[in-house]
């Protein structure tokens, strides 16, 4: 089967220009990719999709380059994030988007579907909690020692010290010690997110999601999101940053969500089990349907 080809876009979103690699012709799908990642984290995603019949597309967010980089904080309040999404979709010219969100790219989807309700069509989340869920288990589980790691974001200028040491030390560590399945990165993937994030300001602009959502209203607009839309959630239970206890209850804010855990699969589930994860997204998402805005 002959590989779909890539182009990339320059979308204006909520201020911010935001550089979309699209793969494939068809329905929609728009990736949105976590913290420290960058879109080449659903490289093992976009040809799948394309062959399948969708378009990927894949955005660097808002201060990952070639994404502009805003020096401001306030510019990482989640509903410019969130606008942002909803910017690539109209740029789609479909009335309506699949989304798929990981980690930070998850919170994200989350709130689009609580804020967007009528671009949305079906979504799929992959390890990252409803923030009400979460607010509601960090101080009664073992989720409060697992996210000490964002008390210390708060920090200004030392997180950035620590986390750019030793040429990235840490950020290299974590994508060959956390996977639960060994090669889950290999050096040219490691090597893309250390490049992204060591462009001028692109570390200090991925620290200040936490930095700005939690001194502002950011959060409790994801605390707020509800959903009538139907909802994957695939979860590596062997997340070592997020229990699987975040799951309890999902139904209160999706009522048609369902689950796809995947047992032996950490936090980088995307990448430590490609094949199972977008069998069961396709399956999810069934056979393209839709025509373009434009016909």
């Amino acid at each position: 089967m002959q590989a779909s080809a890539t182009w990339h876009q320059r979308i204006r979103g909520d201020g911010l220009d935001l550089h979309v690699a699209i793969t494939g012709d068809g329905p929609p799908v728009i990736l949105l990719h976590g913290f420290p990642e960058n879109g080449y984290s659903w490289r093992k995603q976009t040809g799948a999709l394309a062959a399948a019949g969708f378009s990927a597309w894949v955005p660097e967010l808002r201060g990952y380059p070639p994404s502009d980089v805003s020096s401001r904080r306030q510019a990482y309040h989640l509903r410019h994030l969130v606008e942002d999404v909803a910017c690539i979709a109209r740029a789609t010219a479909y009335p309506r988007v699949h989304l798929v969100g990981h980690d930070w790219g998850g919170v994200i989807a989350w709130t689009f579907a609580g804020m967007h309700a009528p671009l949305l069509d079906r979504m799929v989340i992959m390890n990252a909690p409803h923030m009400q869920i979460y607010a509601e288990k960090v101080w009664r589980t073992s989720q409060l020692l697992r996210s000490l790691y964002v008390g210390i974001f708060q920090l200004p200028l030392l997180p950035e010290l620590v986390l750019a040491a030793g040429n990235y030390r840490i950020i290299r560590n974590m994508f060959t010690s956390m996977p639960l399945r060994p090669g889950a990165f290999d050096g040219e993937a490691i090597a893309r997110y250390v490049d992204t994030l060591s462009r001028p300001g692109a570390l200090k602009a991925a620290l200040d999601y936490y930095r700005e959502n939690l001194r502002s209203n950011g959060m409790a607009l994801a605390r707020a999101a509800r959903t009538d839309a139907q909802t994957l959630i695939i979860w590596g239970m062997r997340d070592p940053a997020l229990g699987a206890y975040l799951l309890d209850g999902v139904e209160r804010f999706a009522p048609h969500a369902q689950i796809h855990r995947i047992e032996d699969a950490s936090h980088w589930v995307q990448n430590e089990a490609p094949a199972e994860v977008n069998r069961v997204m396709l399956d999810f998402l069934g056979a393209p349907t839709g025509a373009s805005g434009d016909d």
